[in-house]
């Protein structure tokens, strides 16, 4: 019946589970109420029963009958006064010898009686628990004394306990009406309680909660993708395996606020926010993170955010690899622009006759090609690295900037893996300069690089400089200073923050000391991280 009012699940388990518990306590209320109830009883009758059996002994008739013959006719209306005045079940005058000779029962008249425990043939009253023909009763035992203080007789008084139901009943109507409205009350709130947890539950049984926890489980720590849900006080709530690791937070914190774990500030500052935001690039010291955050709601009230991740540090760095061959075929196509018109020059030249400016004009061309690469390769030992700054200032002069190498800088040859990271950083640190210095008033970009005590790459360009409170965003989140690119692509400086820490180093910014605007991107790495090979 109850499952067909309720439904089945774990409803049905709670109303069934408190119905237990509210007749366990009914039961044991009643017991207590036995219990004060029969002690009340004992220590309440026991004093009676003594008192009424002391004054039957002490009535004068009772000590000047007791020889007489016919004794038990002439006291026993003695006997049934006692009784009637007093409540008790049974009254008795016994003689020493445990024989009764009078008692408010006729059938009893000779018949032996059990004084069990009393000792009250030794002269003194005595009251306590007796069983008196198989009933269980309170009893009061006083003796009769000649004046020599020798036991003549001894009067009994008895009451049985009452039952069980005369317990209950004692207590009056009003227990019954508290218990039965206690039950009442107590059934009425668990079955409310038993409706509401079956909508919470929406009605699945105990097997089929467990089953969705356990799928949930799997299926969040299965998952390649990151998943954190936080609660809007801010707590974790969620945290499955893969967040777990690109995040780098330890294993209790779930549970714990976001400003309690170490986490990125600027994924903290993601995960804390309320709006929803799709494909936001973030690089924390070890990865660059692609994350979507979603509000959370259940049945239209808002209880947090839900973010997920995907570790887009390859992906970057592929991006990376794809923007350097991209710089690398710009370079070709500004060197083949440049030579096509040099090629023409020389040509209109030919054709005029002027051999001798022809030889000139060649001779200007490679003591300029040779400048630009001397200038380098004198400062720069590592092939690859002053490949890059070669190309790099050419592509730099298409766009009417002028790449410099300071002449304090130096670098040796580097170990290949270095290499390739060294030419990423300064490859996109160079691409970013050149890209903010385009149409400034000096448009020029210089490069500085040392590996002195550390490896120092410092590009100083003259752009239109950070803003002080994106300094700290801008190498971790997809934005870039670049006003003019749609969206940001901030991807390149949060590689180069990557791949620094990745070295143990670090990357900053800060304005130039000039008057003019414009920022100086400096990268820091270890002398112990360098490799350079001397």
């Amino acid at each position: 019946m109850w499952s067909r009012l309720i439904g089945s699940g774990v409803a049905t388990r709670f109303l069934l589970l408190q119905i237990v518990v509210l007749a366990v306590v009914l039961g044991a209320v009643g017991a207590v109420s036995v219990h004060l109830s029969t002690s009340e009883f004992g220590d309440i009758r026991a004093q009676r029963m003594l008192s009424v059996a002391e004054n039957l002994a002490s009535t004068p008739i009772v000590r000047d009958q007791l020889d007489n013959p016919a004794a038990e006719r002439v006291l026993a209306p003695e006997v049934d006064r006692a009784v009637d005045l007093s409540g008790a079940d049974l009254a008795e005058i016994v003689t020493p010898d445990a024989t009764v000779l009078v008692s408010s029962d006729p059938s009893r008249w000779g018949e032996p009686a059990d004084l069990g425990r009393s000792d009250v043939t030794t002269g003194r009253a005595w009251s306590g628990d007796l069983d008196v023909d198989d009933v269980h009763s309170i009893a009061g035992h006083v003796p009769v004394l000649d004046i020599d203080g020798n036991v003549l007789a001894v009067v009994a008084v008895s009451e049985g306990y009452p039952s069980l139901w005369q317990l209950l009943t004692a207590g009056g109507a009003q227990l019954l009406l508290y218990l039965g409205i206690g039950a009442a009350l107590g059934l009425i709130g668990s079955y409310l309680l038993a409706r509401r947890l079956e909508r919470d539950t929406r009605g699945l049984a105990v097997a089929e909660i467990a089953s969705l926890a356990d799928h949930r489980e799997a299926l969040l720590h299965s998952i390649r993708e990151g998943v954190v849900a936080v609660d809007n006080a801010g707590c974790i709530t969620v945290l499955n395996d893969s967040a777990q690791e690109l995040l780098g937070l330890p294993t209790d914190a779930v549970g714990r606020h976001l400003t309690e774990v170490d986490v990125d500030p600027t994924v903290r500052e993601f995960l804390l926010s309320e709006a929803s935001e799709h494909d936001v690039v973030l690089s924390t010291r070890d990865h660059v993170l692609a994350l979507n955050r979603q509000p959370a709601s259940s049945r239209g009230r808002r209880i947090g955010t839900v973010t997920t991740m995907r570790d887009s540090t390859q992906l970057a760095a592929m991006q990376s690899q794809l923007t350097s061959h991209k710089s690398v075929t710009d370079t070709l196509r500004a060197q083949t622009h440049e030579f096509a018109n040099q090629l023409h020059t020389i040509s209109g030249l030919t054709q005029l006759g002027e051999f001798d400016a022809v030889t000139d004009f060649v001779g200007t061309l490679t003591r300029r090609r040779a400048e630009i690469s001397d200038a380098v390769t004198r400062r720069i030992a590592d092939p690859a690295v002053a490949a890059l700054l070669i190309a790099k200032t050419s592509l730099a002069a298409e766009s009417g900037v002028a790449l410099e190498l300071t002449a304090d800088s130096r670098l040796g040859a580097l170990e290949p893996a270095l290499s390739t990271d060294v030419i990423t950083i300064l490859g996109n640190l160079v691409d970013n300069a050149v890209d903010v210095s385009e149409g400034s008033t000096e448009s020029t970009v210089q490069v500085r690089v040392r590996d002195d005590d550390e490896l120092l790459v410092e590009v100083t360009d003259t752009g239109p400089g950070v803003p002080a409170n994106a300094r700290d965003t801008i190498f971790a989140r997809g934005v870039t200073s670049k006003p003019d690119v749609p969206g940001g692509r901030g991807i390149g400086l949060a590689l180069v923050r990557l791949v620094s820490a990745q070295h143990g180093g670090s990357v900053s910014v800060a304005d130039t000391d000039s008057a003019s605007s414009g920022a100086v991107f400096t990268v820091r790495m270890p002398r112990s991280d360098i490799g350079a090979l001397r």
